[in-house]
């Protein structure tokens, strides 16, 4: 892992690292993942997953957040609580989007993944910024906002493959969340494979890091 930035965005996150990592290095690439840690996690927790994904065609890049959270309340609370640490996170995204682009791999060869309050805000971002990604995965989250927050979001997902997986007794994540995520993806032109685990904890588990690898095996690594 080696730090490749620091973000220079507007608000709080502005200054953090970022970090990278390539399962083959030195070997130039032309696939990206970004991924997205959780509420009190870092960039090199949510780095040890690409180990997991095996999938040496894709760098891996992970922004850290300010504080170890991308905003401070409940992903469910009012937006405005969540200001101006939410607009700085989503800006965060875009910032690697761009920096991705620059070095020549577009957002239809980058997937963004995240886990918890990552995943909240790669869902979010990805349904605000809608267009054609290499894939949109949200492992243990949802879209952000509090129940009846209107989700008319412009713009289409061109069918990038989403992949949703939560435990359906998730002490952070209601299942009903995930579902109405689910809807809206779909809505906007995703490709939405949604599971429900069981009485899972609030983890990641091996039958979602064999979906993830299968997803950009399938539509980014052609």
């Amino acid at each position: 892992m080696r730090t490749v930035f620091n973000l220079s965005i507007p608000g709080p996150h502005n200054g953090q690292p970022v970090l990278a990592i390539a399962s083959t290095p030195g070997i130039p690439t032309s696939a990206a993942g970004i991924l997205l840690h959780g509420r009190g996690a870092s960039a090199e927790d949510i780095l040890t997953l690409a180990a997991q994904l095996n999938l040496p065609e894709l760098t891996f890049w992970a922004p850290q957040a300010v504080d170890h959270a991308w905003y401070p309340n409940r992903f469910q609370a009012a937006l405005a609580s969540n200001q101006p640490w939410l607009d700085s996170a989503l800006a965060a995204v875009g910032a690697l989007l761009a920096n991705l682009q620059a070095a020549g791999i577009p957002p239809e060869r980058t997937l963004l993944l995240g886990f918890s309050q990552g995943a909240c805000l790669a869902l979010e971002f990805a349904a605000r910024s809608a267009r054609r990604y290499g894939g949109l995965v949200g492992l243990s989250g949802g879209l952000i906002g509090p129940d009846g927050t209107p989700r008319t979001y412009p713009g289409t997902l061109d069918g990038t493959p989403v992949f949703l997986g939560c435990s359906d007794v998730d002490p952070h994540i209601p299942k009903e969340r995930v579902l109405e995520t689910a809807r809206v993806l779909s809505q906007l032109g995703g490709q939405v494979t949604t599971r429900l685990y069981p009485k899972m904890a609030h983890t990641v588990n091996l039958d979602e890091i064999q979906a993830v690898r299968e997803l950009v095996r399938s539509s980014m690594l052609d």
